[in-house]
């Protein structure tokens, strides 16, 4: 009789994946087998606290039963049909997210940085075929410490060596400014600028909050300059600061929207361009696409998504409780925390370097149970799911506190 496989362990499965898996991420090493809400558990059964719940791609906590029901749902009807064809899923995904943002079309698509790429396509053809920038001269002024994605092009404007080294020639027709400053970005935009593209709130660089009224003058910028503002929301966006989108807290409608992670559910990779009429009309057959952009499984879980974020109710969780996140972490400035920034449900926390790495304090909270994960030098990132209740967050706090004395 042959034994039973022996079940592989953490340690197995992580020394299994270095020989066959690109190198392109540094995990920390625990090996997620189960989640469910706020909570996850490893191969061994250890259950963790999600403080980072997929850089916000989980902003409805793992598995939400909505979310797995429509999933469900639609895998007995219908999965992909390619946009060579209709499907019956995705006239109402366009039209309840139109209706979210304020906005007239929409553009689906799959990942993050399908959606900036578009995004930049999108710009070019208006600013040729609307507003006249003679042919291959169209710019779009970008802000540094930016993270809108890892393609070439992408990278192409990222400050960031780490991003860009090795990975050149890069691609032209990018200007980079400071982040913040909005006479650098009154200098640098011309005749020839497409879009100005920014995050109204910058996430890898640390969740970098603009002082109050910069949205607000990128939007009279832009407007009076007559070019196209660009919001990429992919991590900001659909309730993770306490509003619906990072731009509601200036009031400000962007011309065009980018959207990601949590627009997927955490199921299933969704992200859309979503624009003015005038800008996205500019584009015609051919000239872009995605065999699994709007596809029907991706719809579904979409209009499911969307219907949670219509209750208003996970806008007021991350409203609500980004008070305790904020409270508890002022409490924690001078023991061993040297400044944060929050936002609702998301904060980047400066860790003092004398403490530890970002690295090193993941490491630490990871041994007590609680997932976070660190960005550059020691700062460490909180974006807990929005349904975390009161009592896990303040306790994922009196953890910190407990990592950090």
């Amino acid at each position: 009789m042959t034994a039973p496989a022996r079940a592989r362990t953490s340690d197995d499965l992580i020394r299994a994946e270095e020989p066959v898996l690109a190198h392109n991420y540094h995990p920390l090493p625990v090996v997620v087998a189960r989640a469910e809400g706020t909570w996850v558990e490893d191969v061994e059964g250890r259950r963790y606290l999600d403080m980072l719940s997929g850089y916000s791609a989980l902003n409805f906590g793992h598995r939400h039963p909505a979310l797995i029901e429509a999933a469900h749902r639609q895998l007995d009807q219908l999965t992909l049909t390619s946009r060579a064809f209709h499907n019956d899923r995705l006239a109402e995904f366009a039209e309840r997210l139109a209706a979210l943002t304020g906005l007239d079309m929409v553009l689906p698509m799959n990942t993050g940085a399908e959606a900036v790429e578009s995004g930049i396509k999108v710009a070019r053809k208006w600013a040729y075929d609307v507003k006249g920038v003679p042919a291959g001269q169209a710019t779009i002024v970008v802000a540094a410490d930016n993270f809108h994605g890892r393609t070439t092009t992408i990278v192409s404007f990222s400050t960031d060596e780490t991003a860009r080294a090795g990975f050149g020639p890069f691609t032209p027709g990018f200007t980079i400014v400071p982040y913040n400053d909005l006479a650098a970005l009154e200098e640098a935009v011309d005749e020839n600028t497409a879009a100005v593209l920014i995050e109204p709130i910058q996430g890898e660089a640390g969740v970098v909050i603009p002082d109050e009224g910069y949205l607000t003058g990128v939007r009279e910028l832009t407007r009076r300059k007559g070019c196209l503002f660009i919001a990429d929301e992919i991590q900001s966006g659909l309730g993770r600061t306490g509003r619906t989108l990072a731009v509601d807290h200036e009031n400000v409608v962007p011309d065009v929207l980018l959207l990601g992670k949590a627009l997927g559910g955490g199921i299933v990779p969704v992200s859309a361009v979503v624009a003015r009429r005038e800008v996205l009309g500019v584009l015609h057959p051919g000239e872009h696409g995605s065999t699994f952009g709007g596809n029907p499984l991706a719809a579904a879980v979409g209009i499911a998504v969307l219907e949670l974020l219509e209750t208003g109710e996970f806008q007021q969780r991350a409203a609500e409780l980004g008070v305790i996140l904020r409270d508890g972490l002022t409490e924690l400035v001078g023991k061993g925390v040297l400044g944060f920034r929050s936002r609702g449900l998301w904060a980047g926390v400066d860790i003092d370097p004398a403490i530890g790495t970002g690295r090193e304090i993941s490491e630490r909270l990871m041994r007590e149970g609680i997932l976070a994960k660190d960005t550059h030098g020691s700062t460490i990132r909180l974006a807990p799911p929005l349904t975390i209740t009161a009592e896990e967050l303040r306790s994922a706090l009196g953890t910190l506190e407990r990592v950090l004395g």
